[in-house]
């Protein structure tokens, strides 16, 4: 299957004319290019942008390009690097591969070798990709991560699903914990079973019993028929317990008892009934503090710990925004019926940029938003994307101007707007000019640029 998306290439290089052209020959060999004339530059949108390849230059005006490449590699290590230099000679190129780049060509040199050595080294990824898939890693084609914290929760699966150890979930509300529970389940020996998931907070406390243990017939007004509960439907199963903290002190005595003896009671009968099942719980609270105000019981939390996996919020795992975002392309062009769409590079960096509170719901929820929208529309811009990804803090920030009957005096108030904006991004970034570049969606040189056009006064404000 043909990629959602042309590969991201950033192109480092001082000389103007030269830089062009490398990204027109790229451009027209199927990449997506940026292009940055400085270490700055290219330092500031590495920072914010997971580009799938970078073309630098060795000779830069303000640093040494060998410098950026080690550090590019050092964030982005699948990322594939080719040098190029006017005056470098073997050492330099040694070095160059020794950090990982994938060639180093000097010039001048043939266009289309730069385009080959991309796309021998993107080739050669994408087999050894397929590969994987077609090994016992089946399992996580629907869990998408490529960043460390995700590599961690990775190794963890591939050990505890095939266990029958209980799995307890961590995780802030939309990263995917019932992803993870069916990930276990489908590599687990029980994945010819079913699947059984039970939300403890949407479900009224006086019904949840019922239905996680089940009832006999009459056993309270309104049951009608007796009813198999959660717990006889996982039998031989997987039983999800989700927002597992919601539960009440009674409801979890009971679901301690039926974890220890392995055995349930229907509400309204005395008969045990024998269940075998694999329990998952999940939760997006602090079970522990939860146990010390006296809200969960501590020898439940122990019972259901045996295991915890923590999932990262997606702020924390920043290099997994751009190959999830792609995915839920795939998916909401497949579940609507239309061709598939690209993300343009201005839309990628909205979505780099932006906080994801939601985390990867609000991901999803916003690419099938922009899917919904585009309409003809190949690409997705940011002008597809939710108000508050393509523009945060905009409404807010304009919504305290007025404008007096006398009017303003325009260049002054958009000088202090720009100020105090370049204020605010230096105070939370501690000082740091290059995070707060970022912040702004700006190159470090143009932001040292307006900091000497609006004078020391900005520095010294947030110091």
């Amino acid at each position: 299957m043909a990629p959602l998306t042309r590969p991201t290439v950033l192109v480092v290089e001082d000389e103007a004319e030269l830089r062009q052209t490398v990204v027109d020959s790229l451009e027209a060999s199927g990449f997506n290019v940026a292009q940055a004339p400085d270490a700055a530059d290219a330092t500031s949108r590495l920072e914010s942008f997971a580009y799938d390849a970078l073309v630098i230059d060795l000779g830069l005006p303000d640093a040494d390009g060998m410098e950026v490449l080690k550090s590019a590699l050092a964030r982005y290590p699948q990322m594939n690097c080719v040098v190029m230099t006017g005056f470098g000679g073997v050492e330099d190129a040694v070095k160059a591969i020794r950090l990982g780049a994938v060639d180093f060509l000097i010039k001048p040199f043939q266009l289309v070798a730069l385009s080959a050595a991309l796309n021998r080294r993107r080739l050669q990824q994408e087999n050894a990709e397929l590969r994987a898939q077609l090994h016992d890693r089946f399992h996580f084609d629907h869990v998408v991560g490529r960043s460390a914290p995700m590599q961690r929760v990775f190794s963890t699966l591939e050990l505890v699903a095939p266990m029958n150890s209980t799995v307890l979930i961590h995780g802030e509300t939309g990263t995917g914990k019932e992803l993870i529970a069916r990930t276990i389940h489908h590599n687990s020996q029980r994945r010819d079973e079913h699947f059984v998931g039970f939300n403890a907070a949407a479900i009224p406390e006086t019904l949840a019993e019922a239905e996680l243990f089940g009832h006999a017939k009459g056993a309270f007004t309104g049951a009608i028929n007796a009813r198999v509960g959660r717990f006889e439907l996982a039998h031989k199963g997987t039983l999800f317990i989700d927002e597992v903290s919601s539960m009440s002190l009674a409801l979890q005595a009971k679901l301690l008892r039926a974890l220890q003896e392995r055995e349930i009671e229907r509400v309204g009968e005395s008969r045990p009934l024998k269940c075998d099942i694999r329990v998952v719980a999940a939760t997006n609270v602090d079970l522990k503090k939860l146990v010390k105000d006296g809200t969960f019981r501590e020898d439940l939390f122990y019972r259901l710990n045996v295991v915890p996996i923590t999932l990262p919020p997606l702020r924390a795992r920043r290099e997994d925004i751009a190959p999830l975002a792609q995915h839920f392309v795939l998916k909401s062009c497949r579940s609507n019926g239309v061709p598939p769409r690209t993300i343009g590079q201005a839309a990628l960096r909205a979505l780099m940029a932006h906080a994801w509170p939601g985390n990867i719901r609000e991901l999803e929820n916003a690419i099938e938003h922009a899917i919904a929208l585009s309409g003809g529309e190949t690409e997705i811009t940011p002008a597809l994307l939710p108000e508050e990804i393509r523009a945060p803090g905009h409404a807010m920030m304009l919504s305290g101007i007025t404008i007096p009957d006398e009017g303003i005096h325009f260049v002054e108030v958009v000088s202090q707007l720009e100020r105090e904006l370049i204020v605010r991004s230096l105070e939370k970034t501690g000082g740091n000019k290059r995070q707060a570049a970022r912040l702004l969606n700006l190159s470090r040189t143009t932001l040292i640029d307006k900091l000497h056009r609006l004078g020391e006064s900005v520095d010294k404000s947030a110091a």
